[in-house]
């Protein structure tokens, strides 16, 4: 985690230099917290990393889409990289012209390419083939021509803490088959309302070496040539994203000099520019997820910590099964070996099984560590609680960035009298 982001003051947690507790009795819980400089430190740690080639930092917004989050990296000089229309909105909202959108995702919509070409975006990136004629006969239809790239799966073996997370094998959903490139290449040629302007690639999520990355560059490199063989006027590469961050005590740290080595060395090779696509990298060390303990329990032999927070409010641990250290906000006697579970009404609603802990009771304020990506994101909800708050801390001070859903907004759009319709 950044230094300084979450340091603990006089045996109680800070955010920068906010005390967590005061933002708990000011805004309430659960809520997530997110910490600027943690934000900028990583942003600034990536781009003196490929300060030599010329590069463009594109945020992937699906792991936090909160509009002063954005507004942070826009002005910081990010671009973004959306897989939606939704996202496209956001981007707009928080700033960001077209140029600064790489618009990603294999099953994008007739209105979401619309948006796109209305937007003047910077690249949509072609995961297949039908995808391809639609963007051109959407065009088309607009007189424009749209710059596209192709997403190239370049079928290395990628080793990730979840299956879920990997998207550069082959047999995935993800990309253009290396097979198909020379002959997608060739068809755009008769297309002339698409330009093909890159070529690109994402691996996966959580990778911590960089063994993927020396297998795959040179598949896209060998792609680039392709390309450039039949005609095309490429302006960039496109690696994707998918450094790691720890979780757990002993988890690895990305090695981004080795990583931003090896992609320097193409990115040269290829006389081209270099779009890269974190997201997970730059915020997950950012946040917080605070939460209320609201009882102890004792259950057949096991102890419980039952919180205000539950799995719709952060989804990782029933859906990935994924770890996050648990922290008292002040410091507390004792341990035990306890489940923390949340409200809902199922099984997998937990974030810790049979973790030693601090003894906490009631009332007691808890820290869930690493969730500044894929936490409000994934937020739903589910058993119609209402989705928390979030707050941006930078130094000293703190503001409410996303105010916490009433009751009122669960069923604000929903119709309890009906106006029916005939065919």
């Amino acid at each position: 985690m950044p230094v300084g982001a979450f340091p603990r003051v006089d045996g109680a947690l800070h955010a920068e230099g906010v005390p967590l507790g005061v933002i708990a009795a000011a805004v309430g819980t659960p809520c997530y917290v997110y910490s600027a400089n943690s934000i900028r430190a990583r942003y600034q740690q990536l781009a003196q990393a490929f300060a030599s080639v010329p590069h463009r930092i594109h945020f992937a917004m699906k792991a936090n889409s909160s509009l002063a989050i954005l507004r942070l990296l826009h002005e910081l000089g990010a671009g973004v990289d959306i897989v939606s229309g939704g996202e496209l909105y956001r981007a707009h909202e928080a700033g960001f012209a077209g140029v600064d959108v790489v618009f990603s995702g294999v099953g994008k919509t007739a209105r979401e390419i619309d948006a796109a070409l209305d937007a003047r975006v910077q690249l949509i990136n072609i995961e297949s083939e039908a995808e391809l004629v639609t963007v051109a006969a959407l065009a088309r239809r607009r007189g424009v021509v749209a710059p596209v790239a192709l997403r190239i799966n370049p079928e290395v073996t990628v080793d990730t803490p979840h299956a879920y997370i990997k998207t550069g094998e082959k047999g995935q959903k993800f990309g253009i088959p290396r097979d198909d490139v020379e002959r997608i290449g060739a068809l755009i040629h008769e297309l002339p309302n698409v330009a093909l302007r890159g070529l690109g690639m994402h691996l996966g999520s959580q990778i911590a070496n960089a063994d993927p990355m020396r297998e795959a560059l040179p598949r896209l490199l060998q792609a680039i040539a392709v390309m450039r063989a039949q005609g095309h006027e490429l302006q960039c590469m496109d690696v994707g994203g998918g450094l790691a961050v720890p979780y757990a005590p002993g988890d690895p740290e990305a090695d981004v000099d080795e990583y931003a080595r090896l992609v320097r060395d193409a990115v040269s090779a290829s006389g081209l520019s270099l779009v890269l696509e974190p997201g997970r990298f730059i915020v997950a060390e950012s946040g917080v997820l605070l939460t209320e303990v609201l009882y102890r329990k004792h259950a057949a032999g096991k102890d419980f910590v039952v919180t205000d927070a539950a799995m719709n409010d952060l989804m990782r641990p029933a859906l990935y099964q994924a770890y996050h250290g648990i922290v008292p906000i002040n410091i507390t006697e004792g341990t035990v070996i306890a489940d923390v579970v949340g409200p809902v009404c199922e099984s997998g609603d937990f974030y810790a099984k049979q973790r030693e802990l601090p003894d906490v009771q009631a009332g007691a304020l808890l820290a869930v560590l690493t969730t500044g990506a894929y936490g409000y994101t994934m937020a739903s909800n589910y058993n119609s609680r209402t989705r928390p708050a979030e707050v941006l801390v930078d130094a000293d001070r703190f503001a409410v960035i996303t105010e916490r859903e009433r009751y009122e907004d669960l069923v604000r759009l929903e119709r309890a009298h009906l106006q029916w319709r005939t065919a």
